[in-house]
């Protein structure tokens, strides 16, 4: 879970920087035993929007269950992908899935509440769509 802790701040602060405007707060837990035997370790990104609406934040997870035969990857609504890493590579290669599950954690917590936890989207809303009715 060492290896992957940069791609998955990465992600993370492509999302504040992008859609969150700078706005969220990166936290991680760093790498601990679970009550199974197993291991876990999470990044997550809050803000002031998706606080204030009740929901939670995006948290991409890394966990080894204690009687699983491979670890595996989740969000915060977006559960149990594999995760296989060895080496430096295999980790560049766990970039895009981060991204789907992050990306699919925010479209997921949009639902929940609504588009207005979304900085980007509520600053430019009053931009991008002035050519509607």
């Amino acid at each position: 879970m060492r290896l992957l802790a940069p791609i998955a701040r990465q992600v993370l602060t492509e999302m504040n920087t992008s859609l969150l405007l700078d706005t969220g707060q990166l936290t991680e837990t760093g790498t601990h035993r679970t009550a199974d035997g197993g291991v876990n370790e999470s990044w997550a990104v809050s803000w002031p929007e998706q606080r204030a609406a009740g929901v939670d934040p995006i948290v991409l997870q890394a966990y080894f269950g204690g009687g699983f035969h491979h670890p595996h990857l989740r969000g915060t609504t977006v559960h149990d992908w594999p995760l296989n890493v060895f080496s430096d590579e295999d980790v560049v290669a766990q970039l895009p899935i981060l991204r789907a599950i992050a990306s699919s954690d925010l479209h997921n917590l949009v639902f929940r509440a609504d588009h207005r936890i979304v900085p980007a989207v509520t600053t430019n809303l009053s931009t991008s769509f002035t050519a509607f009715p």
